[in-house]
């Protein structure tokens, strides 16, 4: 019965985030999916045009490192079904499928330029993902000790991995630079150094909010897949220690230098020590209270979010950034996304769990 649980949890969840993946690539790659019309290009033409025509450093660093977790995620989804030389084949296919549909309807963006030397790095990159995961999988006694920390510490069926792969996708939106520890307003050069009100900026009592929300939707969402919910704060902690983490390195990479702290402030440490306090009730609850408070909790944050707090454009964020390459837009814009797509799938999945 274990053996049948760790062979369909790990094919179920790593199937569930190479899928959240591939979107995360569509969008990067479509972004902002407007403008379309057709400008006479021919896909065969595309295929055979001189790489020095479109070759550039950077697009080919980036395409390369993007389709490296792709293929890592396919191929360990795939090994959980099929041998090596099989999720090695169809893997490839995969990536490729996916990098030359990308290209081709690029060619229906003005703003967007097909190229051969993008399917070729998207290619290598997906090679590289997948040559990892059959590494990986060679080494059965670290994923069945993974596999059994993970039926000890969640719990089973297709709810519950649907809950961690949208715990992921929350995480992911979170680690972005730009936007303030669990915060929803993109960061711009008028923002206040950390912890030091600007005389004219009062502190905004209404984003403290939006992030005790953004805090408590997520801790929500761990006591409806832990096993023991007296493990919540804990696990919550990890989940924010992994963010700010992120969030330093991505700023160190991306952001000028006076901006690399921006990201921490005071109305982020107000709403996340409100928010573990709250926290330590839910535990507690009944898990008919529970999906009660978290619809009420991410209600809440859509309504505010949306129609109360002040935002702005991904673009507003950009003076903050060192470099202005159109892929960290695309990235803004997904952040963004993420902050309206992740309550919506989270109201989804307590409604999924009401009788589970």
């Amino acid at each position: 019965m274990e053996e049948l649980f760790i062979t369909e949890t790990r094919a179920r969840l790593r199937t569930l985030l190479a899928v959240g993946y591939a979107l995360f690539i569509v969008y990067v790659s479509l972004s902002p999916f407007s403008g379309w019309r057709e400008q006479g290009l021919e896909f065969g033409d595309v295929l055979l045009s001189p790489w020095s025509l479109t070759f550039t450093s950077f697009d080919s660093i980036v395409n390369l490192l993007a389709y490296i977790p792709f293929g890592l995620l396919v191929g360990l989804a795939l090994r959980a079904r099929f041998s090596p030389g099989v999720s090695m084949l169809v893997g490839m296919a995969c990536g490729l499928s996916l990098s030359m549909g990308m290209e081709y309807l690029q060619m229906y963006l003005p703003q967007r330029n097909s190229s051969n030397v993008d399917i070729l790095t998207n290619g290598a990159g997906m090679l590289l993902g997948l040559l990892l995961a059959m590494r990986l999988t060679a080494w059965p006694w670290m994923f069945v000790r993974l596999l059994r920390w993970r039926s000890r510490a969640f719990r089973h069926g297709v709810e519950m991995d649907f809950g961690l792969a949208l715990l992921v996708l929350w995480v992911f939106g979170q680690i972005n630079p730009s936007l303030p520890m669990l915060g929803n307003v993109f960061i711009t050069d008028a923002l206040h150094q950390p912890f030091v009100p600007a005389a004219h900026d009062l502190f905004d009592w209404w984003e403290s909010l939006a992030v005790m929300l953004n805090l408590l939707m997520p801790g929500v969402l761990l006591v409806t897949v832990l096993r023991v919910r007296q493990h919540i704060l804990t696990g919550l902690l990890l989940a924010l220690v992994l963010v700010a983490s992120a969030k330093f390195i991505a700023a160190a990479f991306l952001l000028k230098s006076w901006a690399l702290l921006l990201w921490v402030n005071s109305e982020a440490m107000l709403g996340m020590l409100l928010g573990m306090l709250s926290l330590r009730g839910v535990q507690y609850a009944s898990r008919k209270e529970l999906i009660r408070f978290g619809a009420t909790v991410t209600i809440a944050y859509l309504l505010i979010v949306n129609f109360v707090v002040d935002s702005n454009t991904p673009a507003a964020a950009m003076s903050v950034y060192h470099w202005h390459y159109g892929h960290l837009l695309n990235y803004n814009g997904l952040a963004q996304t993420i902050t309206i797509v992740f309550p919506v799938l989270l109201l989804f999945h307590l409604w999924r769990i009401r009788h589970v």
